[in-house]
C-alpha cells in the first residue's frame, strides 16, 4: 500500500495521524496483554503466580458505602451517611435551629 502524503491535505493528513494513533495504542494494548499472558505462564510453569514474583498485591475490593444514617423528611430519597460533607438540607435546618437527631433513620 503506497500512499502519496504530497497529495494529501492537511484535514486529510491530520484525520490519518489520528486514525494511525489509533491503531498504535490498540496494538500497544494487544502486545501488552499477550506478554503479560506470556509471564503469568512462565510464572505458573514454575510453580508461582505473577504477583507472586512481582510483589505486586492484588487489587483490592472497593470500600462498601456507608449506610444512610439521617433522611431528609421532606423528601425520603435524599439521604446522608454523616461522613463528608453536609448537604444543603441538613444545613439548610440546622441553621434554623433543628438537631441532627430529628432526621436520624
Amino acid at each position: 500500500m503506497t500512499i502519496d502524503l504530497s497529495t494529501m491535505s492537511r484535514p486529510e493528513l491530520e484525520q490519518l495521524r489520528r486514525k494511525i494513533d489509533q491503531a498504535l495504542d490498540r496494538l500497544a494494548r494487544k502486545e501488552r496483554k499477550l506478554a503479560l499472558e506470556a509471564a503469568e505462564q512462565a510464572a505458573r510453569a514454575h510453580g508461582y503466580s505473577l504477583s507472586e514474583l512481582t510483589g505486586a498485591e492484588p487489587r483490592a475490593a472497593a470500600k462498601p458505602k456507608a449506610p444512610a444514617r439521617y433522611r431528609n423528611p421532606a423528601n425520603p430519597a435524599q439521604s446522608w451517611s454523616g461522613r463528608g460533607r453536609q448537604p444543603g438540607w441538613i444545613k439548610d435546618a440546622l441553621a434554623q435551629g433543628k438537631s441532627l437527631d430529628d432526621f436520624e433513620i
